[in-house]
């Protein structure tokens, strides 16, 4: 570590040592959680920020989704910078930043002030994302105390997207919308100052300059085809302007990327982690895994609130169990891990949750809550299992001076992946939903056309119908999407298989002691060889 000691040095540089890196887990945690609480607190708090303040159509879709469309796009530029410049530093920098975000935003009088502190928030998290795993890559050297960490780790992330819709309606209740975001501010105060005492800092291999305009090309490049693959997920054709400069624009600069990053000494990002077919395997089965299956959730919510008629604070508690499952994965990811190997715990992840959706296909018109409980939570396992599993993969194949820029395109493929899933997995349903509504008795044309959009909007025009006409296309409707659920599922379920396939170029077992296990100078903190043994 380069810099002039301190008197708080010392104290960082034993936090990784003993029972402290436990406590360097819990403040890496806190990190995690507020990020992930913050992505999906603001969903339930729309409808009061609509009053309020009165956004447009399209600056009320900003809002909502400015936060992940900068987070994802800057996660390689602020995961390769925390490599050069140090890992600690971004991550004090994003909390900071964060909790200043978070206090615009919960002040914010107009849309555009509140686009503006959402768009800071994800610049915020996009420094903390990767830095919480690269940091934990450094503190915990040993693959199999790792690996539990990371179980913790991807535990919480679990709990916080759960978390954000319940705090925000509790919060609603009591306070005004701003309070959604009001409430990171005395956690950023509290995680600025233990995480400046106790977290290490480290950093890559600082050789040669930092490609800035390598970095601002992963940047423009990914936000192009993270906002392209936003539109299709919201019904744009692939052919319309928007969508298609964003996509073309966006593919072309990553592609200049890679080549720029081929040609250089030093590159942003070592490229040739991808020649290693367990990292490369690792970052297919994350993309695969959220690809399959993050679109379900948002079908799954429309399924039991629009067929089965619950309420969205019972949708909550049925959804409750994914979670749930998903914490136990994480927490034992270690212990199946060190059982199975990657191989095989990816592998049987993919198959557990595959066999998940295809039990859900017996979902109907009526309720079957067991079903739902059992398929839920065959659900939220395998895919924390198989998650998890990708995750430890990947981390610990990346070199130790690499963590930073490894972290990032995990985090990239995580959102990547559930882009994607949000738009194929809707294209599925509206193409088997449809067609259902194209000649429903007594049904005018027109507005049938209107019903094929969605489920919601085949109610309303249901409702203004009336008679047995309005009565004939709500059943269609409903029926129509039960057949479009299950064809979805049923896609999801061999893209799934797919991943179970494409999991079996994993490594066999655990590699406990390969060379990329034990950190060189710079990431031990400037420990010696003995402080490098003794983290073990």
């Amino acid at each position: 570590m380069s810099g002039t000691p301190t008197a708080a040095a010392p104290r960082r540089r034993d936090a990784g040592a003993g029972a402290h890196r436990w406590v360097v887990l819990v403040v890496l945690c806190v990190s995690l959680l507020l990020v992930a609480v913050d992505a999906t607190v603001l969903h339930v708090a729309v409808p009061a920020v609509t009053e309020d303040i009165k956004p447009s159509a399209m600056e009320l879709l900003w809002i909502v989704d400015v936060y992940p469309l900068v987070c994802a796009s800057l996660l390689i530029l602020f995961g390769t910078l925390g490599d050069r410049v140090g890992r600690r530093r971004i991550l004090l920098l994003g909390y900071a930043l964060f909790g200043v975000a978070s206090g615009l935003a919960a002040c914010a009088d107009s849309p555009q002030v509140l686009i503006a502190a959402r768009a800071l928030l994800g610049v915020g998290g996009a420094m903390i994302m990767p830095a919480t795993l690269s940091i934990l890559r450094q503190v915990f050297p040993d693959r199999r105390e790792r690996a539990l960490a990371i179980g913790i780790w991807s535990a919480v992330a679990a709990v916080g997207a759960a978390v954000g819709p319940l705090l925000g309606g509790f919060l609603l209740e009591h306070f005004w919308w701003g309070s959604v975001f009001l409430v990171n501010i005395p956690l950023m105060l509290v995680s600025l100052p233990i995480g400046r005492l106790l977290l290490p800092e480290s950093t890559g291999d600082r050789d040669g300059p930092w490609d800035v305009v390598g970095a601002l090309m992963a940047a423009v490049g990914l936000f192009g085809i993270v906002f392209g693959v936003k539109r299709l997920g919201g019904g744009h054709p692939p052919l319309d302007p928007g969508t298609a400069l964003a996509l073309l624009g966006g593919g072309a600069l990553l592609i200049a990327f890679v080549r720029r990053q081929r040609r250089r000494k030093h590159p942003l990002v070592d490229l040739r982690m991808f020649a290693r077919p367990a990292f490369s395997t690792s970052v297919g089965c994350i993309v695969l895994a959220m690809l399959a299956l993050v679109g379900l959730e948002l079908i799954a919510a429309q399924y039991l609130q629009l067929v089965l008629g619950l309420s969205p604070l019972e949708t909550g508690l049925r959804l409750l169990p994914l979670t749930v499952a998903a914490m136990a994965a994480g927490l034992v990811g270690s212990h199946l891990l060190h059982r199975f190997g990657p191989r095989r715990m990816v592998s049987l992840g993919f198959c557990l949750t595959a066999f998940a959706v295809v039990l859900l296909t017996a979902m109907g018109r009526q309720d079957n809550a067991g079903l739902l409980l059992a398929g839920f939570v065959l659900l939220g396992f395998g895919l924390e299992t198989t998650l998890f599993g990708a995750y430890e993969s990947m981390l610990s194949e990346a070199p130790a001076s690499s963590a930073g820029g490894a972290a990032a395109i995990g985090e990239t493929s995580y959102q990547l992946g559930a882009g994607i899933g949000i738009a194929l997995l809707g294209s599925v349903m509206n193409a088997a939903y449809a067609p259902g509504l194209a000649s429903v008795p007594g049904v005018p044309g027109p507005a049938s056309q209107a019903a094929g959009h969605s489920l919601g909007e085949a109610y309303e025009v249901a409702d203004r119908l009336g008679g047995s006409s309005g009565e004939a296309l709500r059943q269609a409707a409903r029926d129509s999407f039960v057949h479009g659920l299950h064809v979805t599922l049923l896609v999801s379920a061999a893209l799934l298989v797919l991943g179970a396939v494409m999991a079996l170029r994993l490594p066999r077992g655990m590699d406990c002691a390969g060379p990329a296990e034990v950190p060189g100078p710079r990431e031990a903190s400037g420990a010696t060889p003995a402080r490098a043994e003794s983290l073990r």
